[in-house]
This record gives C-alpha cells, sequence and structure tokens, in this order.
C-alpha cells in the first residue's frame, strides 16, 4: 500500500504541507514523462503515468508529482538507476523487489518535487495507484472525503509523515476494495 518512503519527508519540525491543487501539476507531469520516456525507454513497458494525489483534479496534496513507470523487467531495470541519476533522480529504497523507487528534489533545495516508481506492469503497486487514482478521478465525493482526511491528518500529525500515511491507509484500503482489489506487497 502507499508507505512513507516515496513521500515528502518533513525535515527537522518542517510539517507536512498539504497545499491547494495546482493547474500546472498536469503540465509539471507532461514535461517530466517527455524526459522519463527517452532516459527509459531501453526498459519501458506499459507507460509512464501520474498518480497520487496531484494527477486527481482538484484535491490539495502535498506538492511532490507521483509517477509510475512500467519496466519489462524489474532486475534489468536497475541498469536505469545511472542514468536517472543523471537527471537528478536520487534512489531511495521503497517496497524492495516490487519497486525501484526515486526522489526528484528541486536543483536549490532538497525539497522533493517528484517521486518515481519503476515496476513491472500488473504488481500489486502498479494496479493498487491506477485504480486508486481512477477512482477518485471518477467521483467527486471520493475526492472530497479524501482532501478532507488529509487536511485533518496533516494538521493532528504535523511532522510525522509515518503517522500521516498510516492514517490514510483505511481509506486507501476501502477505494480500492470497492473496484475488487486487495492491498498487496507483491
Amino acid at each position: 500500500m502507499f508507505a512513507a518512503a516515496g513521500y515528502a519527508q518533513p525535515v527537522g519540525d518542517e510539517r507536512i504541507a498539504i497545499v491547494p491543487y495546482d493547474p500546472a501539476w498536469p503540465r509539471h507531469f507532461e514535461a517530466e514523462r517527455t524526459l522519463l520516456e527517452q532516459v527509459l525507454a531501453p526498459w519501458l513497458e506499459g507507460g509512464i503515468h501520474h498518480v497520487g494525489s496531484t494527477a486527481i483534479p482538484g484535491i490539495a496534496a502535498k506538492p511532490i508529482i507521483d509517477i509510475i513507470a512500467g519496466v519489462r523487467d524489474f532486475e534489468d531495470a536497475r541498469a536505469a538507476f545511472d542514468p536517472l541519476h543523471q537527471h537528478s533522480y536520487h534512489h531511495a529504497p521503497h517496497r524492495p523487489g516490487i519497486a525501484h523507487h526515486f526522489d526528484k528534489p528541486t536543483l536549490r533545495s532538497s525539497q522533493q518535487t517528484h517521486g518515481l516508481h519503476l515496476t513491472e506492469p500488473g504488481s500489486d503497486l502498479w494496479r493498487e495507484r491506477l485504480a486508486f487514482r481512477d477512482a477518485l478521478r471518477g467521483d467527486p465525493q471520493l475526492v472530497a472525503e479524501y482532501e478532507a482526511l488529509k487536511l485533518r491528518l496533516a494538521e493532528e500529525h504535523g511532522t510525522d509523515i509515518a503517522a500521516y500515511t498510516t492514517g490514510k491507509r483505511a481509506f486507501v484500503a476501502g477505494v480500492l476494495a470497492t473496484v475488487g482489489i486487495q492491498p498487496g506487497r507483491r
């Protein structure tokens, strides 16, 4: 399920920042997809997709563009680490055995701007992320409920990203169950 790694980690006493929806987020994703299609071309299968809250029109979110890219072979995709590093992506282990995760900070600070998962199409992570995004895109009521939950959790947990993420798990699992997906770890 959605674990804490891959999301903006507050530094020191920095609070979890949930900001109003930014209509530029889809454009930021498209620009990054163009870059990643070139960098990841030897390994890609299944496309590059915008996931996470910045992929859901109108919802407040942590201002991080979350991306999932399908790769033909999980182990062979390790060869993409150096080319990704050349474009400021830093490997940040998360869900070993199912995804290679990378963070991309801004050029001027360590503030994360992008999160990238490389995984095989059909993996649990792949199915969960796309199904959750699509369910929210199709249901304004779910969007409102999820946004309210995220804002409440950010307020309650302040700098504790792990507690914030844990607080979202039941909601995410409930949404996935409605589309026939049981969150897994494969």
